[in-house]
C-alpha cells in the first residue's frame, strides 16, 4: 500500500490515511456561525485522514475576514457540533484551527470600530482584509493601522485561545491547531520588523517567541498536549512580513521548544508556491533535527511529490489545500489515478451559497 493512503497514529488518534485537508478560509458563514452548507462542505471531504478547519477566530477582536465561523459564543459551538458530527459519521477526524489575525484586520470588524491590535502600531502595508467598504458592501480592503497591545492585554490573549479550545472540545473537535503562520498575530510578535516592544514579549528571540509558546502551553494544559498542533510558516512573507537577521535561528529555536512539549504535530506552511523565497540551504534539515515529532507540510503537493516526501522520511503527513476545493473526493481521485479537477478562483471566498462550495461533483467512477 502507498504510504500516502496508509493509516497513521496521531498521538493516539487513528487516522485512516496520511492525507490532510489544509485549513482554507472560505468566508461562507452568515453571522459567523457554521450552518448546513458548512456541515455539508466538511462532510463531503471527510475521506481525508485529518481535516484542519478553516481559521476559527477566538474572539471578535481576532477577526480579519467577514463570514468566518468563530468559537467565541455558544451558537458557534452548536453550529460546529453539527460539522464535527458529520465528519465523524463519515469516519473522519477534524481539528479546529484557532486564529487571531492581529493587525490584518479592519476597524469595521473590530469591537466598537476600534483599531486592530498587534505587537506594535506598524501598519501591514499592501495587506487586504475582507471587510465592509465605504458603501457597507463586503469586499477586499486595506488593513487598518493597529495599536500595540499592553503587556496585560497580551497575557489576556492567551486566555482567549484557552476558552476557544475549551469550546472546540465541547463542539466535538478531535483537537485544535494554533495558527502561528502566514503573517498573523503570532508572527507579528516573532518578527522584529513588526515587533518593537521593550517588555517581556519583545527584543530577544526567547521574548519574541514567548506568546506562541505560552499559548501552546496554556491550551495543552486545558485540553491535553496530544490534542494540540501548531502551524508555522518559516520565511513566510505574507502580509508584510519582512526578512530579519536571525530568522533561521529564530525558527530553529521554535523547533527546539516544540520538541520539548510533545504536542500532536507541527504543520509547516510553505509559501514558495505563492511567491516566497526558497528557505536557506540546510534550514529544513536543521529544523527536522531540532523537532522530531509528527511533521505535516502544505505547499503545492500532488500525489507523487507527497508520496516521495513520505518515503524519504521528511514528513509524516501531507496537507492539500486548493485541490480539496474542487475535489471533495480528492483521496479517491489520487488513489485511483483519476483526473484532479481545477477550482473556480472567483468563488474561493464570499457568501455565495452553494456555488463553488458544495456543488463540485465526485468523479464519475465513484458515483
Amino acid at each position: 500500500m502507498s504510504m500516502l493512503f496508509s493509516p497513521f497514529n496521531l498521538s493516539g488518534i487513528a487516522l485512516k490515511n496520511r492525507v490532510v485537508m489544509a485549513p482554507m478560509t472560505r468566508a461562507r458563514a452568515l453571522n459567523d456561525i457554521p450552518d448546513a452548507l458548512t456541515t455539508l462542505y466538511y462532510r463531503q471531504r471527510a475521506s481525508a485522514g485529518l481535516i484542519i478547519s478553516e481559521g476559527v477566530p477566538v474572539s471578535i477582536q481576532g477577526r480579519g475576514y467577514l463570514f468566518n465561523p468563530g468559537l467565541y459564543n455558544q451558537e458557534q459551538v452548536q453550529g460546529w457540533k453539527q460539522v464535527t458530527d458529520a465528519v465523524h459519521e463519515e469516519g473522519g477526524k477534524i481539528f479546529a484551527q484557532l486564529w487571531h489575525v492581529g493587525r490584518v484586520s479592519h476597524t469595521t470588524l473590530q469591537p466598537g470600530g476600534g483599531a486592530p491590535v498587534s505587537s506594535s502600531d506598524r501598519l501591514a502595508a499592501n495587506s487586504m482584509t475582507y471587510a465592509w467598504d465605504e458603501n457597507r458592501q463586503p469586499g477586499p480592503i486595506q488593513a487598518s493601522t493597529p495599536r500595540a497591545l499592553s503587556t496585560l492585554e497580551v497575557e489576556g490573549l492567551v486566555q482567549d485561545f484557552v476558552l476557544a479550545a475549551r469550546r472546540a472540545m465541547e463542539a466535538g473537535f478531535d483537537g485544535v491547531e494554533i495558527h502561528g503562520a502566514n503573517g498573523y498575530l503570532f508572527e507579528q510578535f516573532i518578527n522584529p520588523g513588526v515587533n518593537d516592544r521593550t517588555d517581556r514579549y519583545g527584543g530577544s528571540i526567547d521574548n519574541r517567541i514567548r506568546l506562541l509558546l505560552e499559548t501552546i502551553d496554556a491550551v495543552a494544559e486545558e485540553i491535553g498536549g496530544s490534542k494540540v498542533g501548531v502551524r508555522i510558516s518559516p520565511f513566510g512573507r505574507l502580509f508584510d512580513m519582512a526578512p530579519f537577521a536571525d530568522e533561521a535561528q529564530t525558527w530553529v529555536s521554535v523547533a527546539r521548544q516544540l520538541q520539548e512539549r510533545h504536542i500532536a504535530y507541527v504543520h509547516l506552511s510553505d509559501q514558495l508556491t505563492i511567491g516566497a523565497e526558497r528557505m536557506p540551504e540546510g534550514f529544513a534539515q536543521a529544523f527536522r533535527d531540532s523537532y522530531q515529532g509528527t511533521l505535516i507540510a502544505a505547499g503545492g503537493f500532488d500525489r507523487d511529490s507527497a508520496q516521495a516526501t513520505l518515503e524519504a522520511g521528511e514528513l509524516d503527513l501531507v496537507a492539500f489545500g486548493r485541490p480539496f476545493i474542487a475535489n471533495p473526493d480528492l483521496v479517491a481521485r489520487m488513489q485511483n489515478g483519476w483526473p484532479i479537477a481545477l477550482p473556480d478562483r472567483a468563488t474561493f471566498y464570499g457568501n455565495s451559497g452553494e456555488k463553488g462550495y458544495v456543488d463540485y461533483p465526485c468523479h464519475a467512477s465513484a458515483r
